[in-house]
């Protein structure tokens, strides 16, 4: 009766080893640098090293729907941030190293 017990035993913990191996890899991580062109993933600038130059910066923020953008500075942050247009206002923008414009 032990060698069943233990066979059995033995043989579970075998099957799990190798279903663990069958497992997918992770998918990277959940909050990637940059989304989607038309989404923000923050409703605030994120701070961090941001690779973007000014005139990539300001692409981002126009695909947002700002227009005049000017007086654009990356800041001690890694945040680009300017002043723009939108729906007939003037006020601060700012784009950050994942996209995010605000």
């Amino acid at each position: 009766m032990r060698v069943i017990v233990l066979t059995a035993a033995a043989l579970g913990l075998f099957a799990s080893f190798a279903s663990a191996q069958n497992m997918p890899a992770q998918q990277g991580p959940a909050n990637p640098a940059v989304k989607d062109m038309h989404q923000n993933n923050s409703s605030m600038p994120v701070a961090g090293a941001n690779s973007f130059t000014e005139a990539e910066a300001k692409s981002q923020i126009e695909a947002k729907g700002y227009t005049h953008v000017a007086r654009l500075r990356k800041d001690d942050q890694g945040v680009w941030r300017g002043r723009a247009m939108k729906d007939g206002q003037r006020g601060p923008v700012s784009a950050d190293y994942q996209g995010n414009v605000n």
